[in-house]
């Protein structure tokens, strides 16, 4: 008797913790809305998406944010008329400062030039890591006008489980860059 109880007294289960999960994110519909309003532009934004007056305090004319409330994220664009004031150069200069402001956090910037349907040119810049803006562009027709995006999450969740997401987004705002018209 006493050599059965050791028997199932010595018998031990060892238990492992299971490994981190991450939230399933589910994607909505692909559909696109045309952008309404008096300004210098316009595009086809997702139909998930709400535009947004840009109300920060260096916010200048023209400014909005497209905001997915599905996602909490947020895709800042600033646009500045080029005149004799300005030149595309400078404007140019300054998106790729900001972009390079991430290079202390990310792993790798990948840089794309894209030659979109309607004939205007866009830089897009993918950022690895953790960013705080996994996605960024500008696009310009060098004469007239110049458009900067910007995307930005409002949580504190690690991009590589955002990755369905930033990838839906993405694909949204290369929609939006081939859709682009510039209004006169």
């Amino acid at each position: 008797m006493l050599f059965i109880f050791f028997i199932f007294w010595s018998c031990e289960t060892h238990y492992l913790p299971k490994p981190k999960g991450y939230n399933r994110i589910l994607l909505p519909t692909v559909s696109y809305t045309q952008l309404l309003g008096k300004l210098p532009y316009t595009f086809e934004y997702s139909s998930h998406a709400k535009i947004l007056k840009d109300t920060s305090w260096i916010a200048e004319p023209h400014w909005i944010h497209i905001y997915y409330p599905y996602f909490d994220a947020n895709v800042q664009l600033t646009y500045k008329p080029i005149n004799t004031d300005s030149s595309v150069q400078d404007y140019l200069n300054d998106s790729f400062r900001l972009t390079g402001k991430h290079q202390v956090k990310a792993t790798a910037i990948d840089e794309k030039i894209l030659f979109l349907k309607n004939g205007n040119i866009a830089t897009v810049s993918e950022l690895s890591g953790e960013v705080p803006s996994p996605f960024q562009f500008h696009i310009t027709d060098s004469i007239t006008h110049f458009l900067r995006g910007a995307l930005y999450f409002n949580m504190s969740t690690k991009n590589d489980s955002l990755a369905p997401a930033i990838k839906f987004i993405k694909s949204d705002l290369v929609h939006l860059l081939n859709t682009l018209e510039w209004n006169e």
